[in-house]
């Protein structure tokens, strides 16, 4: 009996000895969870509410030079300046071939020097039809007046005689009537001949200057000096679906009205960014922003948001574009270069404020995990301003500890390792 008792007693301490072991394990898990966790505090001062950016710089008020309406099919670029070459106003960018606007060119010109010949010998067949009739008017004159003079002498004449002197008196006026009349309408006729002919003219020039024009037309100059921006090749998207398309190299060919090359405006730079959909109701044009070109460490630029454009983006992710206007520029900046862009929103002064990964918001409520004598718990806040790093509250004392993280998932976590601890301690 002595034996059996002894033998319960040492059960019972052992069991005793690693049930005291388990708790001492499970106070110093939930200590070491407890100092574990990120807090901060609610600080008092001056908030300067800012959104950053990504963006990319462009000339603001760039010239696009596109391939020219040439009346055919595309067009083959014979020559291509080279992506960020400098050029001066009125140097060649991009010229493509004209082989077939110099055949239409000539072909013009023949059919205008054969219309210049037309005319020439319509002016000559007017003059020479012209002469004639006036020769064939002045001739039926004459014989008007020949016969007038035979009628004088009717008098003296038998009266058939006479009579007949009168038959051929009536038979010139009519003969001089009609070649008068022969001679306005061919005159007329001449007039309307040479008119064609000059209208034919005027059409084979029309005709040559055009095609000169787009011969012209198939050269493309720069405007304003600046740094030469190819555009993407978009005549191939079907060989390059889902890929990134390459830019106009020389050989390609164009449709017309593709954009080949953009000179932007080295005194006009502006920025392309696009901003989160939390952020964009905080926006306005106008705002002050600070532009650090990635390229150019340690240099800021100073501009301001100039419109803000519409949404992209699937329906779980929407951003805005967002385009900046620098204030001031420098002979450094190049097209395509990022640049990381802090816009300033509002400035608050002596206002209480936390990071905005401290602020929750769940069915309505916002609110902040605060420290009390049971540790982390919620405690309602009201948000006045948040930004993409700071959150500006009222409804909770200055310098009070608040939890940087939710504390529930944290002790749940916690409280399964604590479980498996235990279990481990009793095994």
């Amino acid at each position: 009996m002595k034996l059996r008792i002894f033998l319960i007693l040492a059960v019972l301490g052992v069991l005793g000895a690693i049930a005291w072991g388990a708790m001492r394990f499970v106070k110093a898990a939930g200590a070491s969870t407890t100092a574990e966790l990120p807090s901060t505090r609610v600080k008092r001062g001056r908030v300067i509410l800012t959104v950053d950016a990504r963006g990319e710089l462009q000339g603001g008020n760039s010239e696009m030079l596109t391939a020219p309406m040439t009346g055919g099919g595309d067009v083959a670029i014979t020559f291509l300046r080279a992506p960020g070459e400098l050029v001066n106003s009125g140097d060649t960018v991009v010229t493509f071939d004209t082989t077939e606007q110099e055949f239409k060119l000539k072909e013009a010109e023949a059919d205008l020097a054969e219309a210049e010949q037309q005319v020439i010998k319509a002016e000559a067949e007017s003059q020479a039809t012209e002469e004639e009739s006036r020769w064939t008017a002045i001739s039926t004159d004459s014989d008007v007046k020949l016969a007038e003079l035979e009628i004088r002498r009717n008098p003296l004449l038998p009266a058939i005689n006479a009579r007949q002197n009168d038959l051929s008196l009536e038979a010139a006026h009519n003969r001089l009537r009609q070649a008068q009349q022969d001679f306005e309408n061919k005159k007329t006729t001449s007039s309307a001949g040479i008119a064609i002919q000059v209208a034919a003219q005027n059409k084979a020039k029309v005709a040559a200057d055009s095609a000169q024009k787009t011969i012209d037309s198939m050269t493309l100059k720069a405007k304003t000096a600046g740094y030469i921006n190819v555009q993407q090749n978009t005549n191939m998207n079907m060989m390059y679906f889902g890929m990134s398309l390459p830019p106009f190299q020389l050989g390609d060919t164009t449709r017309a009205g593709m954009a080949v090359a953009q000179i932007p405006d080295l005194k006009n730079w502006e920025v392309s960014a696009s901003v989160g959909e939390l952020d964009r109701g905080h926006l306005t044009v106008g705002q002050k922003v600070t532009v650090r070109v990635v390229a150019l460490a340690g240099k800021e630029f100073q501009g301001h948001v100039k419109n803000i454009g519409g949404t992209t983006g699937s329906p779980w992710d929407r951003h805005f574009e967002c385009r900046i206007a620098l204030d001031d520029v420098s002979p450094q900046l190049r097209p395509g270069m990022t640049s990381n862009l802090v816009i300033t929103l509002e400035t608050l002064d002596n206002v209480l404020w936390i990071p905005s990964q401290a602020l929750y918001e769940s069915d309505g409520r916002t609110f902040v995990y605060a420290r009390g004598p049971n540790g982390f718990m919620p405690q309602d806040v009201t948000l006045v301003r948040r930004s993409e790093s700071q959150a500006v509250i009222t409804g909770i004392a200055e310098n009070t500890l608040v939890s940087m993280s939710n504390p529930d998932q944290l002790n749940k976590s916690a409280s399964g390792s604590q479980q498996n601890g235990a279990m481990k301690a009793l095994q």
